[in-house]
């Protein structure tokens, strides 16, 4: 984007500095702006030439490309390179009207330069100069979007010389002009290095105004005294070449017969002005070092914002507002997408100045051209509401704000939310409760696809109480509950909640029947315990004895069936784990290719290669016999499970890609150029990563590990790159933020744990052993020396057992004896319900 200060820059240079500027026949002028008259004639003047030169061919090629631009703005409309060359264009062919419209169109969506404000003014004062007012309304738009000193000028410029009543020196006129200069110099009067040049056309023209005063002595001193306070008020200030004002207020003074010594600096100034200016020039001297810095033109954006910030600091602990503020839109002018500036002039304004005028003017600025920073627009909102806007004022800024482009839901979830907070707060004024209940229902409408469970609590808690609460309707409130149990009935929050509700507002009997209802329902980690333990305390605190004996007589068994899995399950955890960042696809991926040789070997063959002592657990006749008996050991619980899961993937794949699959195995999972990333977002999915890396390029694939029973995100994922260049490039990106959360990037390197050392003893002739160390380990050992610590798995008892011990119903010998065959073990989570039915 351009920056806007460009037009400051001398002649060459501020063409230099645009971004795509327009063709030299464009460009008009001496590029300065000095010269209002002429310059802007020559865009539409030198178009002829042109259309002269390139004959017929010139004018159809601009055409074809005019028609480009204007299709590619109606499918993106935001696009702002589009629109700067669609005025290019336009201003180069002389259509004049679709030039007007182009413009009008762009600042709909984004502010513009002040030299984009100077060539639109300048055209239109040329093409219709008897249109002073609607000129002077651009004038106005452009100065109140960036701070420029030239384009002030050249507004004032505009006013003194086409202003009727300025012209004649009528006292309205005076009136007028005097507070233009005074706006000006409030905008741009502090400016260290350019606001003299205010100051200076403030002086010339009230000394042109006393040329004109001939017989009246007393209104001819008023303006002597007039113009003597403007010298006095610009020594007080610190700006560049000080002496030299100095020097020519001495001179003046001299003109009006109050003579002085040149040769003293101060004969002949007064003491306090004398003792300002001393002050100003100590703090012209301080200030010098930081704008000799911003002076650089070869510093990148990155230094310029790094010195501005500083320069910031400095003038926020001097103590002057003013200073402050005009330092800051120096900033936004020089770099108007920088979030830092923006965030720190908003909230400086909103602790320190607290002017409705000001603080709407710069949050409208920084939302335009900040747009994609959710933080603004909340600030913005609660801002209005600060200095008491109106309800559609407020709205108007919520609805803007939802039409942006945010990083993530939570952003637009915070927009929502903040809009509610702001409604509930201003009920007292007489607002309907149904926009609450509205804003509520767009938001769900808007997120529900896309929002986190626990974003999705927030929303509806925050719902659900407000309708009882504000609303006085507790059906409604139960409604939102229910609506979330439908999207989210796994979640313990979202039962606590709504048991909640019903407990507070005293209705016991329906608080019961709500643990009645998920008692028995699974929830993560010790949920389904705590849901159980929940409805008892419960009971022993608000129901009978007979409440309190049914929820015993129905919690008892279900804490047992708890307690039963949960022992089970423990048998299957084992410190030799696979590698977390093998999903579960890519495990039996793994697997096919080794186990591919042995399943072509002749049962009797495989057999003789398994000896019973082996540590391979997972050949078909050892393993099988032992559980048959129904006393299964630890090891063989886990080499079961892989073998039966190998097995399935064999069924499926054993024809079909062999050697494909081999390469994939080298390739995608050696982590030569894998990057490891933690403290992921729960919500975030691959496409959230891809986007992340985005900007280095080089991503072959991405592993996002999930849980493999809520197949919900773990936070932890791998991306594999296609060279150590982009990885070395991903790694610079370490504690940057993805989501609004800092991630952690760093070089898989599986050679530093257990996992690969476990992985790198896998050999073909122990294909079926599984990743497990501790299996085989304890393979090979009778049953007696099988630690008394390693629980073991005996009787009948089948629930929750793990899935490669429990046969499938109407298992036989059989089927035993032969390869495990893909009908039955399809679908393990088919299995595992028919299991828990049981």
């Amino acid at each position: 984007m351009a920056t806007p200060m460009e037009e400051d820059l001398p002649g060459a240079e501020a063409e230099a500095a645009g971004p795509a500027p327009p063709p030299a026949a464009a460009t008009g002028g001496d590029g300065d702006g000095e010269n209002p008259a002429p310059a802007p004639a020559s865009p539409f003047s030198d178009s002829d030439s042109d259309s002269d030169d390139g004959g017929e061919g010139g004018d159809a090629a601009d055409e074809l490309r005019i028609q480009a631009l204007e299709q590619a703005l109606q499918e993106q409309p935001l696009d702002y390179e589009s629109h700067v060359q669609y005025i290019q264009c336009l201003r180069k062919s002389g259509k004049i009207e679709k030039l007007r419209a182009a413009r009008e169109e762009m600042n709909k969506y984004f502010p513009l330069t002040p030299k984009m404000w100077q060539e639109w003014t300048k055209d239109e004062a040329s093409l219709r100069p008897e249109s002073f007012e609607d000129i002077e309304k651009l004038y106005e738009c452009g100065v109140q979007e960036y701070l420029s000193v030239r384009l002030w000028r050249d507004y004032l410029d505009f006013v003194e010389e086409n202003d009727k009543s300025v012209s004649q020196c009528s006292p309205s006129g005076l009136t007028k002009m005097r507070n233009l200069f005074e706006r000006a110099i409030t905008a741009g009067g502090l400016h260290v290095t350019d606001g003299s040049k205010l100051w200076e056309a403030y002086r010339e023209y009230e000394m042109a105004i006393l040329t004109i005063i001939d017989d009246d002595d007393e209104e001819k001193a008023k303006q002597v005294q007039r113009i003597r306070v403007l010298f006095h008020r610009q020594l007080s200030v610190p700006l560049v070449d000080m002496e030299s004002i100095l020097a020519e207020y001495k001179s003046w003074e001299a003109e009006q017969g109050n003579a002085n010594d040149p040769t003293s600096n101060f004969d002949g100034v007064p003491s306090n002005v004398v003792a300002a200016y001393k002050k100003a020039t100590e703090m012209y001297n301080v200030r010098k070092q930081y704008e000799d810095q911003l002076s650089n033109a070869d510093a990148s954006d990155g230094d310029k914002l790094e010195e501005f910030l500083k320069y910031i600091k400095f003038e926020e602990s001097s103590g002057d507002p003013a200073r402050v503020q005009v330092l800051y839109e120096r900033a936004v002018a020089e770099l108007p997408v920088s979030t830092d500036l923006w965030m720190g002039y908003t909230s400086y304004l909103d602790k320190t100045l607290k002017v409705p005028a000001v603080l709407k003017s710069v949050y409208q600025r920084a939302t335009r051209n900040c747009t994609w920073i959710s933080e603004l627009w909340v600030r913005y909102l609660l801002s209005l509401e600060r200095i008491r806007a109106s309800e559609e004022e407020l709205r108007h800024v919520f609805e803007q704000a939802l039409q942006c482009s945010f990083p993530s839901i939570k952003e637009y979830l915070e927009i929502y939310l903040t809009r509610v907070d702001s409604l509930r707060r201003r009920m007292a004024d007489g607002l309907d409760f149904q926009l609450i209940r509205q804003t509520f229902m767009d938001a769900t409408e808007f997120l529900s696809p896309q929002m986190g469970t626990e974003d999705l609590l927030l929303l509806h808690a925050y719902w659900a109480k407000l309708e009882r609460t504000l609303g006085n309707d507790l059906a409604a409130a139960r409604g939102v509950w229910e609506n979330t149990l439908k999207k989210s009935g796994s979640v313990l929050e979202v039962w606590q909640h709504y048991i909640a509700m019903e407990i507070e507002t005293e209705h016991i009997h329906e608080a019961r029947s709500l643990y009645k209802r998920c008692y028995t329902k699974r929830f993560s980690g010790s949920g389904s315990e705590e849901i159980c333990h929940a409805w008892i305390r419960f009971e022993r605190e608000c129901g009978t004895l007979e409440d309190y004996d049914l929820a015993v007589k129905k919690v008892n068994p279900r804490l047992k069936e708890l307690m039963m899995f949960k022992a089970q399950q423990e048998v299957k955890v084992d410190t030799h784990v696979v590698p977390k960042e093998t999903t579960g696809s890519d495990f039996s991926q793994k697997r096919k290719s080794s186990k591919i040789p042995t399943k072509q070997q002749p049962p009797a063959k495989k057999k003789k290669d398994n000896p019973p002592n082996s540590a391979v657990l997972s050949d078909d006749h050892g393993s099988k016999e032992q559980i048959s008996t129904g006393h299964v050991k630890t090891g063989e619980v886990s080499g079961e499970k892989t073998q039966a899961s190998m097995e399935v993937n064999l069924v499926d794949g054993s024809r079909r890609e062999n050697t494909a699959s081999k390469e994939s195995k080298s390739n995608f999972y050696s982590d030569k150029c894998t990057a490891y990333m933690s403290n992921i977002d729960l919500t975030a999915n691959e496409e959230h990563i891809r986007r992340f890396f985005s900007d280095i390029g080089g991503v072959t694939a991405i592993r996002l590990l999930r849980d493999k029973f809520t197949k919900k995100s773990r936070g932890i994922a791998y991306v594999d790159f296609s060279d150590n260049e982009h990885l070395e490039a991903a790694i610079r990106k370490n504690k940057h933020k993805l989501l609004a959360k800092k991630v952690s990037v760093a070089r898989s390197d599986p050679s530093k744990g257990k996992k690969n050392r476990e992985a790198g003893s896998f050999s073909k002739d122990q294909a079926t052993s599984g990743d497990r160390g501790e299996t085989a380990e304890f393979a090979n050992r009778p049953d007696k020396e099988i630690p008394k610590d390693k629980p073991t798995i005996t009787g009948k008892n089948t629930f929750a057992a793990p899935r490669s011990v429990v046969k499938p119903l109407g298992w036989t010998q059989k089927d035993e004896k032969s390869d495990v065959g893909a009908e039955e073990l399809k679908s393990n989570e088919e299995f595992r319900n028919l299991l828990l039915k049981k």
